[in-house]
């Protein structure tokens, strides 16, 4: 076989241990999963009508604000999923596991991208449960085909882009416990945007951080392309950059965690 060939092989075998992997221990998972769906039910059944009024100038509409909401849920599903996948790293290197696939003739690519194409694969399944929840509760997106296809096209490469970057704190994490702490901001970061409220609304102070921040454009990005409501050239871009910009850090970083000798 040629050396690509090789290359293949080594990626679906690692693929199929990481959802094997992720398959004999669905605990992590459930848990990371069921903290967007209790948030999901909580802010539209308990504070929907509140929130909704606040950002409705008093007109209290809960099934408006599901569809405000849900677009911000997505995003911080990927970012729950991605913890799991930073311990799920940090557990290897911890193990030995890391070191060993270091000492075999296989592709040392393989080893990142099947933590990535896996977590990838999880991520999805885990939005498609969470927008099925979504759509129970009364989200009622109006999006068409082609707004389907740039917001799938969407998630996945926030996906991906937070998956290399959890990647890169599970290997540079001393054990599963602070790998789980050092990714927690990939979860927290939605609440400082706008998946829950709308920026204009925040302190003048803070506003900046809110807008920028990796999240807050993909949010929008998302939450017109499922509403209708038109994307904005700014989001969009913003919201591309930042998922190839971060792609590429968390690359790099774990490349470089990975090639260096091991200290355990």
């Amino acid at each position: 076989m040629s050396p690509a060939t090789y290359a293949v092989r080594d990626n679906l075998t690692m693929l199929r241990r990481n959802l094997l992997h992720a398959r004999r221990y669905p605990s992590l998972t459930l848990n990371l999963l069921l903290t967007p769906v209790i948030l999901l039910l909580v802010f539209v059944y308990i504070f929907g009508n509140v929130m909704s009024a606040g950002i409705n100038g008093g007109h209290a509409d809960r099934s408006q604000y599901v569809a405000y909401l849900l677009p911000g849920i997505l995003l911080m599903t990927i970012g729950g999923t991605a913890i799991g996948t930073a311990v799920t790293v940090a557990t290897d290197m911890t193990e030995g596991i890391m070191a060993r696939f270091r000492t075999m003739a296989i592709s040392r690519a393989s080893v990142l991208i099947g933590h990535v194409v896996g977590s990838v694969i999880q991520i999805m399944a885990s939005l498609l449960l969470v927008l099925g929840v979504g759509v129970a509760i009364g989200f009622r997106p109006n999006a068409t085909p082609l707004e389907w296809l740039l917001a799938i096209g969407l998630l996945t490469l926030v996906s991906i882009a937070m998956t290399w970057i959890a990647v890169g704190m599970g290997m540079a994490s001393p054990n599963a416990e602070g790998a789980s702490n050092m990714a927690m901001p990939l979860m927290i970061l939605p609440f400082l945007g706008s998946a829950f409220v709308p920026v204009h609304l925040m302190p003048v102070w803070f506003r900046w951080f809110a807008e920028y921040q990796p999240f807050s454009p993909a949010i929008e990005t998302l939450r017109g392309l499922l509403l209708g409501s038109g994307i904005g050239t700014r989001n969009a871009v913003l919201a591309v950059g930042w998922c190839l910009a971060l792609s590429l850090l968390g690359y790099l970083w774990s490349k470089a965690q990975f090639n260096r000798e091991p200290r355990r």
